[in-house]
């Protein structure tokens, strides 16, 4: 797919837009922590914090929890911020807390964050740009993802969600937050962000299925 000039967004134009990788979940239907699963000769999760990274998102936040010290040798050379989620047990909802918190911590000033997952192979530096660029754009404070019927993650967040993103309980994740004030919501559409990596059998279909037209230079 190529990139389309009007929609591309340089690394400086990132300033004040963090990265919250959500990483701390056991991976209990996959039996294996899908953080360490190889794609493209790359864990999971370092793909996708090294994506945030080549987008010009700082800081990265990656929330770990219950493969903790797995993950974090899997970032090893990153220059991420790691945060641990003692209670990641309790649901996604804690999380989002202890990443956004992270992220305040880190920079205060920062205007606005892009939630991720571990688990969406096809997520790359252009589409994170595109959120930005949708966000300034149009103004609108929250910028989500949108790909089948449905829409979530990665999403972007203005500054004014942040306290409504720490306050979500159990397993509610962002997407209680993006249905919430969706009529003012933009969506971007991003037909690959539905392929996500939960089960053995969602990965035997991401080995054996040809996605050749995902171009890794967007990565």
């Amino acid at each position: 797919m190529p990139e389309s000039p009007e929609r591309t967004v340089l690394v400086t134009d990132l300033a004040g837009v963090g990265a919250v990788i959500l990483a701390a979940g056991a991976s209990t239907r996959m039996g294996v922590p899908k953080q360490l699963l190889q794609f493209r000769g790359e864990t999971m999760l370092k793909r996708a914090a090294s994506v945030a990274l080549k987008a010009g998102c700082r800081p990265v936040v990656v929330v770990t929890g219950a493969d903790a010290a797995a993950s974090r040798k899997a970032l090893r050379g990153l220059n991420v911020r790691e945060a641990e989620n003692q209670q990641w047990e309790s649901g996604i909802s804690s999380s989002v807390r202890v990443g956004i918190e992270a992220l305040v911590t880190a920079n205060p000033r920062t205007a606005a964050v892009v939630l991720m997952l571990c688990d969406q192979p096809f997520v790359t530096r252009e589409i994170i740009a595109q959120l930005v660029a949708a966000h300034r754009e149009t103004g609108r404070s929250v910028v989500a993802s949108r790909y089948g019927a449905s829409y979530g993650v990665p999403a972007l967040f203005g500054k004014a969600h942040f306290a409504e993103l720490t306050t979500l309980k159990g397993d509610a994740g962002a997407k209680q937050v993006i249905q919430k004030h969706l009529p003012k919501v933009h969506l971007l559409p991003f037909p690959e962000g539905e392929i996500d990596i939960d089960t053995p059998d969602d990965l035997a279909r991401l080995q054996s299925t040809d996605y050749s037209d995902v171009s890794d230079a967007r990565t």
